[in-house]
């Protein structure tokens, strides 16, 4: 019966004149000089909003929060503030593609600031940031 329901799967997947079609799902994309970089537009959203918070404040919080969740290996990883805005609380990261997933895992996951709630929202990403800019 289990076979039957195999060959069935498989002449649906037959195309007309008999060659087979790929099946629908996921698919491996691998990319050939992928950027070393990544880059992350986020916000940082706090209980109180009229709180302010320089660059230099921002960039040492999201070094604590590496640490946090990831120990001194997280709090080693090199992760640059292009730009940042204080007013919206918004900052442009760069992170070398290895320590996308932590420095990403470990802004989600942080909950407080001095003291406060706050959460990190990703607006963005983008691996090609830089040198889609540098053509415009």
């Amino acid at each position: 019966m289990c076979s039957q329901a195999a060959e069935n799967e498989m002449e649906s997947r037959m195309k007309p004149d008999g060659e087979k079609t790929e099946p629908p799902g996921y698919q491996r994309v691998v990319l050939k000089n992928a950027s070393p970089h990544h880059y992350l537009k986020v916000r940082l959203l706090l209980e109180d909003e009229s709180t302010r918070v320089s660059a230099v404040e921002l960039k040492r919080f999201i070094i604590s929060c590496l640490r946090g969740l990831h120990g001194e290996v997280g709090a080693a990883l090199e992760v640059d503030v292009l730009k940042y805005d204080e007013e919206t609380l918004s900052a442009l990261l760069r992170v070398h593609s290895r320590g996308l997933v932590k420095l990403w895992s470990s802004l989600t996951l942080q909950g407080s600031y001095q003291n406060q709630a706050c959460a990190f929202r990703v607006l963005q990403r983008d691996a090609a940031y830089s040198r889609s800019r540098s053509r415009s």
